[in-house]
């Protein structure tokens, strides 16, 4: 007998997800909330965050990569008013000092290195023969090194052909303001907020699923999808369901981190800055009321007070507030979805803020959860593609981690000799070869960083390339020479044609201070 679609349709319906109960606030908490609650609607799901008041969140990943730009406009967000909302600066890219030699520095842009250029060959292989030529410099091929190096800052332009069209851009931000901006709208969108500390956690004597938490209060809340947002305790994906941990820290061997707020620039740079120290390195995030400082370092090699000297020592302006400690292992969980369980944000894993990928990596979970949503089956083809997915994702991200500390130049210091002998990923060291034997730079799988980004650094840090396509050689240098430097003072004319960034913040969003 055939079952009507009207049958199998209803089973469906009555099999949804009904109660989404998300546990722990924060960045990673109030993102998940208010992006469940806007593509899920109340009428599919009704959605319960828990959180203390009393239980503070780390607040590091002030610093973002382009991708939250999709994320806000998914939520419909106005740009203006976030960035008011969050005190948020704007960033076209980070620039590393000493982390070559001491005393280089580079930019890692988030745009593209030139234009397109004939034949479909990568613009970067014609620069690659001119450099051998007159070693000419890359980073004069980047609107937005150009715009960073003059302090200046612009979105994108509707002009057709133009580099004003194609600026790529990212926030700095203050993660608080942030997670606070999103909880007003996820509680607008239907979410229920319930304050308190979650004393323990039952589970379902038949499969060991999570079946409810219990606050101190005695409440007791039940769900069918739980979202462990509890940061480093992990409180459900590893307490409770007892999911193993890879750890990364002889891949990356960074495990502390002090961070402090100071006094706010009066020049508010369109970057971040993360300079190479001792045993770490330091980041330093303009917002538009305070500037954020960090020293992430190795304790192997530095105690927790030389580390916190190192920090004051550096500051821009008088520190405002106490400097905070914070210690971790980089790596992730075994599983980031266990059962009806999934894991975002610092209780799936750790990747240390040198490229700013804590809430991207945050926001790609919630996308992923998203586009892999479960019914009560709970099916397992879902949450081993959703973890093969994202054990991806960091693997990538890693790799790329990795290359920065491992390709420095460094023998004033034990620590970074130490880093010269990682034994790297076979990923890394077939991408490093490539490139070196080629030029050539490939993305696979959808990998997060560009081929500009693994240019940047590869050139950033002295990686040369020996040759570079061979397609390059039906261009004689003279052409190239001309068509690379009309590109090269176009860029700069364009980045010159730009408002300083503090006059861009100061006319369409200044915060109210």
């Amino acid at each position: 007998m055939v079952k009507s679609s009207s049958n199998i349709n209803n089973k469906q319906y009555n099999n949804r997800i009904k109660k989404i109960v998300i546990v722990g606030g924060g960045t990673a908490g109030w993102m998940a909330a208010s992006a469940l609650a806007k593509m899920l609607g109340s009428d599919f799901s009704h959605i319960y965050l828990i959180e203390s008041d009393d239980i503070g969140t780390i607040g590091v990943g002030e610093a973002t990569i382009p991708h939250i730009g999709s994320f806000n406009n998914i939520l419909g967000l106005d740009e203006n008013e976030f960035v008011k909302k969050t005190q948020a600066t704007f960033k076209l890219g980070i620039k590393f000092n000493n982390w070559g030699q001491v005393g280089e520095s580079y930019i890692h842009p988030f745009g593209d290195f030139g234009s397109d250029m004939p034949n479909g060959v990568p613009f970067h292989h014609y620069w690659l023969k001119l450099f051998q030529s007159n070693n000419e410099d890359l980073f004069h091929y980047s609107m937005e090194v150009q715009a960073c190096k003059q302090g200046k800052f612009s979105r994108p332009l509707s002009i057709k052909n133009s580099p004003l069209a194609r600026i790529a851009y990212a926030f700095h931000l203050d993660a608080g303001l942030y997670a606070a901006y999103l909880r007003k709208f996820s509680e607008n969108h239907g979410v229920h907020r319930i304050e308190g500390k979650i004393v323990s956690v039952q589970l379902r004597e038949d499969t060991g699923f999570i079946q409810s938490v219990t606050l101190e209060n005695s409440q007791s809340i039940e769900g069918d999808l739980f979202i462990d947002c509890s940061g480093f305790r992990g409180l459900l994906i590893k307490e409770s369901l007892n999911t193993g941990y890879i750890d990364w820290s002889h891949l990356l061997p960074c495990d502390r981190a002090v961070t402090v707020a100071s006094q706010s620039s009066c020049e508010l740079l369109p970057y971040t800055q993360a300079t190479a120290q001792t045993a770490g390195w330091q980041w330093r995030i303009p917002l538009q009321h305070r500037t954020g400082n960090g020293h992430v370092y190795c304790s192997q090699y530095m105690s927790e007070d030389e580390a916190t000297a190192t920090l004051l020592n550096n500051l821009d302006g008088d520190a405002i507030s106490e400097p905070k400690t914070l210690a971790f292992n980089t790596g992730r969980r075994k599983k980031f979805w266990n059962k009806n369980c999934v894991a975002l944000g610092l209780s799936g894993g750790f990747m240390e803020p040198l490229e700013s990928t804590s809430i991207y990596l945050i926001q790609s979970g919630i996308s992923k959860l998203l586009a892999l949503f479960p019914d009560k089956s709970f099916s397992a083809a879902n949450s081993d593609k959703y973890n093969q997915l994202l054990a991806l994702e960091y693997e990538r991200i890693r790799d790329f981690l990795i290359l920065h500390y491992w390709a420095n130049q460094r023998s004033d210091e034990q620590f970074w000799s130490a880093c010269q002998q990682i034994p790297i990923p076979n990923y890394l060291a077939e991408k490093v070869r490539l490139y070196k034997e080629s030029g050539r730079i490939y993305r696979q799988d959808d990998e997060l960083f560009s081929t500009s980004s693994w240019l940047a650094v590869f050139h950033g840090q002295n990686i040369m390339a020996d040759s570079y396509h061979p397609l390059v050689d039906t261009h004689d240098l003279g052409s190239i020479q001309k068509d690379l430097s009309h590109i090269r003072k176009t860029l700069e004319r364009c980045a010159s044609s730009m408002p300083s960034h503090n006059q861009f913040i100061m006319k369409n969003c200044a915060s109210e201070k």
